[in-house]
């Protein structure tokens, strides 16, 4: 049976190959197609990005190590049907040892021009599903009014102790894609 998971609530994952699907339903009659963007931060202890090609998004679909393997980019988020908009396959195996978290964000694409934030999309979540058995292990339903925000943290992954969990985050800010990446950017890469 899945969790249903607060802001803030942390669980443990204890397995190796899970998806990490987001989900999302933009209101009707703005005028324009919503384009969120579901993307995955690798980042180091410094919490820092391990490198460009860590930063998993719809141009760069899969991970240096294999762990991480986006399905590919919704444009309109109509093509769901009430599953998950966006994907992304994650092997907690083959994670680089130097990976001590994931970040996963979804972000509106050119929401200035189009004049769209959170507060204009319903039923956000995020959910851990169990690869083995295609169950879903926990789900993060987004239930704030973020009525400004272009960007939301949903989730990390975070490494402790040797153990992989899981936290819901729900941090929403006004920021596009390339926001996040200079964010966790350090200027100098390390791989």
């Amino acid at each position: 049976m899945a969790i249903n998971l607060q802001k803030g609530q942390k669980i443990d994952i204890g397995l190796s190959k899970i998806t990490v699907g987001l989900g999302w339903d933009p209101n009707e009659g703005t005028g324009h197609d919503f384009d969120l963007d579901a993307s995955a931060i690798m980042i180091n202890g410094n919490r820092k990005l391990i490198s460009e090609n860590h930063f998993i998004f719809y141009n760069n679909l899969k991970s240096p190590d294999g762990s991480l393997e986006h399905t590919g980019d919704d444009p309109t988020g109509g093509s769901t049907d009430g599953d998950d908009d966006e994907a992304i396959k994650v092997d907690l195996s083959k994670i680089d040892i130097e990976v001590s978290e994931i970040l996963f964000v979804v972000t509106i694409e050119d929401f200035a021009t189009r004049k769209q934030n959170f507060g204009q999309v319903r039923g956000s979540y995020i959910r851990i599903v169990d690869d083995a058995s295609g169950e879903e292990i926990a789900k993060y339903e987004l239930d704030e009014d973020f009525s400004i925000e272009t960007g939301v943290e949903f989730g990390r992954l975070y490494k402790r102790n040797g153990q992989w969990k899981f936290e819901a985050s729900g941090i929403g800010y006004k920021a596009n894609l390339s926001f996040f990446l200079e964010k966790y950017y350090s200027g100098q890469i390390i791989k």
